[in-house]
């Protein structure tokens, strides 16, 4: 009887090393390795070897980076998500597209399983299988740290150290950091360990060497730098006036905000599962982005189309937090999000120094700034009366009024002295 397959999203660190032996053996199974390059740079070397030592038949090792900025970072940042005012999804964006190469991986091996390394505590696994419901709902997803059997085996590292040595498993245990870390093309994140305390300090000089992407802002150079990014339709196509692939985009602004100690975030956040946990996160091309998007909007976007994309920002953001990037609601939103970008083109010209992004102007040929209208002084225009604005004023205060009368000044929240 032919064996059966499955798909195993490996990263090669031990946790994914032992849950391919782990399964191989379990399941009496053909183990297909996947790993996603979206960005993690250092980390891949040698992943193919250790997977086939460990025991996979095949590995697959696809760079997805340009799918990864073109597909779903550049759409994502179109929509201004920002979950909980501070993190701008580093992680939750690449878990869909892992997904969807797995999905594509299962169906040309003939693979009827799928495998991940996620916790039970943790987001990722609901993102993971949410994706794959989404889009192969006939594929099973097989969870190793959900099932009894695997957690009463593996209580702790040192129960993994000690499997990983009996079964020549080759991974680097003893030179593992206190906290775990997460890498892609985005962002860096940081949890667990020393920062499930949310009085320690990341950022104090004894922790500096944590960081990875990104110098401290206080060691950033003492001199300014300013970079221009060129918008088309809400994507960024040029810095400094060179055109660049979303890939290189996110390249060159990483370099250039790790350079000035641009991005760093260290929040306690809200989990899809329930818990809140704490997460630090180093952004630094992603907030250039993200700041330059938003100025870029502020001349060129309608103020109604703005203030509708903007409600739905939460929404957008726990949406693709929480996994739903397959899902109608994403779809929907995303359509919007589209139209509202039309003509969201021009340049805008930013000042990074010592952690800060400072807008440095913006210009668009589709700006709809009027400085005649807006102007203090005489409108040369003639396009806005200010005696207008007497009946304007009139008609909105006419239910406030009415409520005054009715109830006193105290119904809107008013204590007057007598």
């Amino acid at each position: 009887m032919e064996k059966i397959k499955i798909v195993l999203a490996y990263s090669g660190g031990l946790d994914t090393s032992v849950i391919l032996t782990w399964l191989k053996e379990t399941y009496d199974a053909e183990i297909i390795a996947f790993t996603a390059d979206v960005g993690q740079k250092e980390e891949l070397d040698g992943l193919e070897g250790k997977a086939i030592a460990t025991g996979a038949s095949k590995v697959y090792i696809d760079d997805l980076q340009e799918e990864f900025a073109r597909d779903f970072i550049y759409p994502m940042f179109q929509a201004g998500a920002l979950y909980e005012g501070q993190y701008l999804l580093g992680t939750s964006i690449a878990r869909p597209l892992i997904a969807k190469r797995m999905v594509e991986i299962a169906r040309k091996e003939g693979a009827k399983f799928i495998a991940h390394g996620a916790t039970g505590k943790g987001n990722d696994q609901v993102r993971f299988e949410l994706a794959v419901a989404s889009l192969a709902p006939e594929i099973e997803v097989i969870a190793p740290w959900r099932s009894e059997e695997f957690r009463s085996q593996f209580p702790g590292r040192a129960e993994m150290i000690a499997y990983a040595k009996k079964h020549g498993i080759p991974v680097q245990a003893s030179a593992a950091k206190p906290y775990s870390t997460d890498r892609n093309l985005l962002h860096i994140s940081f949890e667990s360990g020393m920062l499930e305390d949310p009085w320690f300090d990341p950022a104090a000089d004894s922790n500096k060497e944590m960081y990875v992407l990104s110098v401290a802002p206080e060691d950033a150079p003492n001199e300014a730098e300013y970079v221009e990014l060129t918008f088309e339709q809400g994507n960024c196509v040029a810095v400094n006036g060179e055109r660049l692939t979303p890939l290189q985009v996110m390249n060159k602004l990483n370099e250039l905000g790790g350079k000035h100690g641009i991005g760093r975030v260290d929040m306690v956040e809200n989990r899809f599962v329930g818990m809140k946990s704490r997460g630090v996160y180093e952004t630094p091309g992603g907030t250039i982005l993200f700041t330059a998007h938003r100025k870029m909007e502020s001349l060129t976007m309608d103020r109604e189309v703005m203030h509708l994309r903007d409600s739905l920002i939460p929404k957008y953001s726990s949406i693709v937090y929480n996994g739903f990037w397959f899902a109608p609601e994403r779809l929907a939103i995303q359509a919007l999000v589209d139209e509202s970008q039309k003509h969201v083109t021009g340049t805008v010209r930013l000042k990074l120094y010592k952690g800060n992004v400072i807008g440095a102007g913006v210009q668009s040929p589709l700006s709809l700034y009027n400085p005649d209208i807006a102007t203090m002084e005489a409108d040369p225009t003639q396009a806005y009366d200010q005696n207008d604005a007497t009946g304007f004023i009139h008609l909105n205060a006419l239910r406030l009024k009415v409520a005054s009368g009715v109830h006193g000044a105290s119904v809107h929240g008013a204590k007057l002295e007598q």
